[in-house]
């Protein structure tokens, strides 16, 4: 009923103002995905991942230089940060006690050294970023090398375009001149050897300096004693290898990247846990041949698809070696690529 005479209802006038609507809550959330842009944000290196939380340094180099705690922003649910990550960080970066960052955005980055569970799993996992050099780490003896495991860090390497060198450690236990046969016709792969008594720290160090260099190798093969000759104030565990299964035991759970000063600079080292296995189902064979570069360049005369395996009708390559055009390092240049393609044969 309309308390209003006739001619006042008249001359009232109604509007959508005079409509009572139910609020709705979902009228509230923001109609675009544009986030802010954030141009305050602090670029820190990712050190290392702990359960959610990221140990990032903040102005590095320079006078400020800090770790902080940083979590990650919600639009980065589905972004994975790892270690070697340059994050761009908001919020309290003062790393005072009981404060935390956030992580809201991750630079492009320069390399990517993944692995999968295994060579049919197209899921990678990303180890680490930005690194442009990995050392490899075996053992001459206990345990005993496995040359396969290694073909396989040096497939890694090369698909992400990351420098390989490899160490050999344990060396007064055995002669690793055989072990090392295998490897002889890879271009640019630098080779050190490492005793108890005799650990070329100078010398691995100084190709350290200025670079970001991933430490890969088994469990139990001296890692992380290597680790901590580097970068004595590492404090990384070392263990031992089981008598009975000749298996090392992990004393490294997460990657963690470590600052190296010497003589010729600094550098950063990350060291990774140890693994006995590195799937390569994310690999492009292609990449192999590409590190292969007087090999590749014969391989354009191959017949489309050749494989270059042993086995491979008309490879232009077989043939280069077989007349000689390849010099006296070709066969084992050859043989060294085969090796890593017929992994993935």
């Amino acid at each position: 009923m309309s308390w209003l005479s006739d001619d006042e209802d008249d001359d009232l006038e109604y509007d959508e103002a005079d409509i009572r609507v139910r609020p709705n809550p979902k009228a509230n959330r923001p109609r675009t995905k544009r986030r802010p842009a954030h141009a305050d944000a602090r670029i820190a290196r990712v050190l290392g991942v702990d359960r959610g939380r990221y140990t990032v340094l903040v102005d590095e180099d320079g006078p400020d230089e800090r770790q902080i705690l940083a979590s990650r922003a919600r639009e980065l649910r589905k972004q994975p940060i790892v270690n070697g990550d340059l994050a761009r960080v908001v919020g309290d970066t003062s790393g005072d006690d009981g404060t935390l960052g956030r992580i809201v955005g991750i630079q492009d980055r320069t390399s990517l050294l993944r692995r999968s569970a295994d060579d049919t799993d197209q899921v990678e996992r990303i180890i680490v970023a930005n690194a442009d050099q990995m050392l490899i780490v075996v053992a001459a003896a206990d345990p005993e090398p496995r040359p396969r495991l290694v073909d396989r860090y040096l497939i890694a390497a090369l698909d992400a375009g990351i420098h390989p060198m490899l160490v050999v450690t344990k060396t007064d236990l055995a002669d690793p001149t055989a072990f090392l046969a295998h490897f002889e016709g890879l271009d640019d792969l630098e080779v050190f050897t490492s005793g108890r008594e005799a650990m070329p720290v100078e010398t691995i160090g100084a190709r350290l300096a200025g670079h970001s260099t991933v430490f890969v190798g088994h469990s139990g093969v001296g890692k992380s004693t290597l680790v901590n000759a580097l970068v004595p104030d590492a404090l990384r565990a070392t263990g031992h290898v089981n008598e009975v299964t000749g298996r090392g035991r992990h004393t490294s759970s997460s990657a963690v990247s470590l600052r190296y000063v010497g003589d010729d600079g600094k550098g950063w080292v990350i060291d990774t846990p140890g693994v006995r296995s590195f799937g390569l189902g994310h690999v492009d064979p292609a990449n192999i041949l590409r590190a292969y570069t007087d090999l590749a360049a014969v391989a354009a005369e191959c017949p489309r698809g050749c494989t270059h395996l042993p086995d491979a009708p008309d490879c232009a390559i077989a043939e280069a070696v077989a007349d000689g055009r390849l010099g006296d390092r070709g066969a084992a240049r050859l043989d060294s690529l085969q090796r890593l393609l017929a992994t993935f044969a």
